[in-house]
């Protein structure tokens, strides 16, 4: 048996418990990982309170949320040579599937999403990142922008705005990004080259730096239609929280979803190398012990993390 943190009944963060759980088998072209840190995302408290309950209704519960592990192969199966017992991984987990997520000692995940992560790194920091930093690829390539062209970035400070950010600037794009007054500094040290103010008016503040507005934009803080406004004729939107509109002006509006690349082993495998080089932050604002999953779920719900919350699965407090 293995210890995971999960909900039997889908709520608020005191919905989480610790379960015991059979431990899980690894199968042809899958990996078991030993997990020592698992990040908190928004992702998962949405998972916690049943926003895609529907999606398990063949399924019984304990159902276990975690989208991000880090920690080290304990069991190869068959067809998988790229790995090896041993080995220090990352990984992206789906927490759809019937294995449930990454909030677990123990984890069957396909090889084709687990990477080595640099023996420098530490498990904290190797399992903060792997998922936002996937979206945020996902959402450069989507664009297809040429270096030199601008892009903006909402949510600039968060998780998925920040490795937009940071990405962009290595793809050699101008970045234009908003934050509070206490967020700027953080902003521009992610490479940020304009810093506007952040709310519900942001797309004025862009269109006073870029007239006819950007041809791209990566909406983190979900403004959705409030985004279209900064956005050229004919440009590009992208959202994770897949709002299909109304668009105008031939904007076209992208859903973007880690869903589409978690099993991308070589754009997973780039971005644990620039995790490695620094050109990636790995940010983790706390650690906690597994059970204090339900505080920490409650703090991130609070708002202002800047940062990931982990979860530590070598210690149950």
């Amino acid at each position: 048996m293995m210890r995971a943190v999960g909900v039997i009944e889908f709520g608020g963060p005191d919905a989480l418990q610790v379960v015991e759980l059979p431990e899980p088998q690894a199968g042809p072209d899958q990996v078991r990982i030993r997990v020592h840190a698992a990040a908190v995302n928004p992702t998962d408290t949405m998972f916690r309170a049943g926003a895609q309950h529907a999606d398990r209704s063949d399924r019984k519960p304990p159902f276990i949320p975690g989208m991000d592990a880090a920690g080290v192969i304990d069991q190869v199966g068959p067809g998988v040579d790229r790995l090896k017992v041993g080995d220090r991984v990352v990984a992206v987990v789906f927490s759809h599937g019937s294995r449930g997520g990454a909030y677990a000692e123990q984890i069957v995940v396909p090889a084709a999403s687990v990477v080595p992560i640099a023996d420098r790194i530490d498990f904290a920091e190797a399992g903060s990142f792997m998922m936002n930093a996937a979206t945020a690829r996902r959402t450069l390539d989507v664009f297809g922008l040429d270096p030199g062209t601008n892009i903006a970035v909402t949510g600039a400070a968060g998780a998925y705005g920040g490795h937009v950010v940071e990405l962009a600037k290595a793809d050699g794009l101008r970045v234009i990004a908003d934050a509070s007054p206490a967020d700027i500094e953080l902003v521009r040290s992610l490479g940020a080259d304009e810093v506007v103010a952040r709310g519900d008016d942001v797309a004025g503040r862009i269109r006073a730096i870029v007239p006819d507005g950007v041809p791209a934009l990566a909406d983190g803080a979900l403004l959705e239609a409030l985004a279209l406004p900064a956005i050229a004729d004919g440009g590009q939107l992208a959202e994770v929280r897949r709002w299909p509109g109304p668009s105008e002006r031939g904007i076209a509006i992208h859903a973007i979803a880690v869903a589409d690349v978690m099993r991308e082993t070589p754009l997973l495998q780039r971005l644990a190398e620039q995790a490695e080089q620094g050109v990636i932050h790995l940010r983790v604002a706390q650690v906690y012990p597994a059970s204090k999953a339900a505080e920490a779920h409650r703090r991130l719900e609070a708002g202002g993390v800047r940062g990931r919350l982990m979860l530590d699965f070598t210690d149950f407090g």
